[in-house]
C-alpha cells in the first residue's frame, strides 16, 4: 500500500469530522468528498448528497463491484467530553463524531478505490459510492443512486466490524398493530376491553419462535415496544394500539414473516415498511473466501446498514468497532485505519485482478 493513501485518508477523515453532517444535512461532507476525488483526477457524479465514481478504465462488458459507505452521522450524545466536530488525536486514537461510524470505513474504501483506480488489468469494474441518510434509512441515500451505478454483481459495505466478515445482517420491520374492542362504561358489564383483546397477541409476540433459524443470525426476534390505549379511567377502551419491532433474519423474506404473523394474531397488523430487508452472502463467494484466507472471522450482524437496501449479495466489513458507534467521544485507532486500507486491498486483489 502506498503510504500517501493512508496519510490522505487520515487528513480527509479529519476534515469530514470537522463538518457537521447529520442525516439530511450532508451537503458539506458531500462537497469535501467530491473535491478530494476530483483533486486526484477522478470524475465524480453527484445526486443530492451522494457522490459516486467509476474506475478510470471502466468496461461495460465486465461485472461491477460496489464499494459503499456513508458520510452522515447521528447527533452527538450530550456526554461528549470534547468538541465532537474537532478532530482530536490522543494516544493513537482519532476522536470525533463519525470517526468510527462510518468515516473510517468510508475513507479506507476511498483509499482502496484510488489504489485500483487506474489499473488496466481489473477483471471487475469498481464503483465507489459515498452516500447519505444511512443513519435514518432515508430514501435519498443509496436507494436513490443505486439505479445510476449500472449492473452491480456484489457489494462491500463499509461499517465498523474490526475488519471481520459480516456475511449476514438482520433486517428490520416495524409493525403497527391495533386490537379492536367496544367502548363502554367501566362500572357496568358492558363493552369489550381492547386491552384484554390485545393481551393474547402481545403474549404471542413474546413467546412465538419461527421454525426456521439462520445459521449466523439465529432466530427472528420480535419485541412489543410501545402500547397505547384508553382515554380515562371509567371508559372501556375500544382500541389498543401497540408497536412491534421485528428483527428479521435471512431465513425468511419480510413478506413471509408478515404472513405468518397475520395468521396467528387477531389484531390488525400494518407494516410501516418492508424496505429494510435481511441480507446475506454465500460463504463460498470469492470475496468471502478471500477474507477467510486472510484469517478474518465470519459472523452475523444484528445491526442494520445500507445492506438492507441492496438486492445483491453484499459483505459488511470495515475498520473500527460497532460497539463505539453512537457513543460519546467516538473514536477510531489510526492503526485500525491503516490496517483497514491494507486489508481491503488484500481482500479485493485476488478477486478483481487478472
Amino acid at each position: 500500500m502506498n503510504n500517501t493513501l493512508y496519510q490522505d485518508a487520515v487528513a480527509l477523515l479529519q476534515q469530514l469530522i470537522s463538518i457537521q453532517s447529520f442525516s439530511r444535512e450532508e451537503a458539506g461532507t458531500a462537497e469535501a468528498i467530491a473535491q478530494f476525488l476530483q483533486a486526484r483526477g477522478v470524475e465524480i457524479h453527484r445526486q443530492q448528497n451522494n457522490v459516486w465514481a467509476f474506475n478510470k478504465h471502466y468496461n461495460p462488458a465486465l461485472p461491477t463491484v460496489l464499494l459503499n459507505s456513508h458520510h452522515d452521522t447521528v447527533k452527538p450524545h450530550p456526554s461528549w467530553t470534547v468538541d465532537p466536530f474537532t478532530p482530536t488525536v490522543r494516544n493513537g486514537k482519532l476522536i470525533g463524531l463519525g470517526s468510527n461510524d462510518a468515516g473510517g470505513c468510508l475513507v479506507a474504501l476511498m483509499a482502496t478505490f484510488l489504489h485500483f483506480y487506474a489499473r488496466q488489468d481489473l477483471t471487475y469494474n469498481l464503483v465507489l459510492a459515498a452516500t447519505a441518510e444511512e443513519e435514518i434509512s432515508g430514501r435519498n441515500g443509496i436507494e436513490l443512486v443505486y439505479p445510476e451505478l449500472g449492473a452491480v454483481e456484489f457489494a462491500i459495505v463499509g461499517e465498523p466490524t474490526q475488519m471481520h466478515l459480516a456475511v449476514a445482517e438482520k433486517g428490520l420491520m416495524v409493525l403497527d398493530c391495533i386490537a379492536h374492542g367496544q367502548g363502554g362504561h367501566a362500572a357496568r358489564e358492558e363493552g369489550i376491553n381492547a386491552i384484554y383483546e390485545a393481551l393474547p397477541d402481545i403474549e404471542w409476540f413474546r413467546t412465538f419462535r419461527f421454525p426456521k433459524e439462520s445459521s449466523f443470525l439465529g432466530p427472528i426476534k420480535m419485541s412489543v415496544t410501545i402500547i397505547q390505549a384508553g382515554s380515562q379511567h371509567n371508559v372501556v377502551p375500544d382500541q389498543c394500539k401497540f408497536t412491534v419491532d421485528v428483527r428479521m433474519t435471512d431465513a425468511y423474506q419480510p413478506e413471509e414473516v408478515l404472513s405468518i404473523i397475520r395468521e396467528h394474531v387477531k389484531s390488525e397488523v400494518t407494516p410501516r415498511s418492508t424496505r429494510l430487508r435481511p441480507s446475506s452472502i454465500d460463504q463460498n463467494h470469492s470475496i468471502v473466501q478471500s477474507g477467510i484466507r486472510l484469517g478474518r472471522n465470519l459472523y452475523g450482524s444484528p445491526t442494520t446498514s445500507d445492506q438492507a437496501l441492496l438486492s445483491i449479495p453484499s459483505l459488511k466489513i470495515g475498520p473500527g468497532d460497532s460497539a463505539r458507534s453512537h457513543t460519546a467521544d467516538e473514536y477510531i485507532y489510526l492503526s485500525e485505519l491503516e490496517e483497514g486500507i491494507q486489508l481491503y486491498i488484500e481482500l479485493l486483489t485476488p478477486v478483481i485482478t487478472a
